[in-house]
């Protein structure tokens, strides 16, 4: 059997789930996307500037830390870092033009998934917030009517 994980060994039944954060989904899936982006770049530069292995070196090494990034960008520094590296991608239309494009798409990209997933959060905090209210106002009589969609009808 499967070990299981400090989450599933510390759940108990009717315990709330944990909120994810909008804001790490979305720019985690900007950075993996860009990734993908350093790698295929990688690629063609080694393929048009004459087989020069630096070229897959830098583009392996800024996928892998694009990919490294989004395990901390909820720490404080960690939308900075993702800063960094949007620049970076960038820079890298010095070496082929249409990544001034690309990259320029990708730090809008990048700003959306922030600003956007900020928002969403608050919003949800907001809701949960309100929902913790509404059942403290509401206690339950006892009843386990959760999922449960019944009605009567006299025939």
């Amino acid at each position: 059997m499967a070990k299981l994980t400090k989450a599933q060994r510390e759940w108990r039944p009717g315990m709330p789930k944990k909120q994810r954060s909008t804001k790490m989904m979305f720019a985690s899936t900007v950075l993996v996307l860009e990734a993908f982006v350093a790698v295929f770049l990688a690629l063609a530069l080694f393929g048009l500037n004459g087989k020069n292995p630096i070229y897959l070196v830098a583009g392996t090494v800024l996928a892998v830390l694009l990919v490294a990034t989004c395990a901390v960008i909820g720490k404080k520094w960690g939308p900075a870092a993702g800063w960094v590296l949007q620049l970076l991608l960038i820079a890298a239309g010095f070496a082929e033009p249409l990544m001034f494009i690309v990259g320029g798409l990708f730090a809008v990209a990048w700003w959306y998934a922030l600003h956007a997933g900020r928002r969403i959060d608050q919003e949800n905090l907001e809701r949960a917030r309100l929902q913790g209210q509404w059942d403290a106002e509401h206690p339950a009589d006892g009843e386990n009517t959760e999922g449960t969609d019944v009605q009567t009808r006299s025939e």
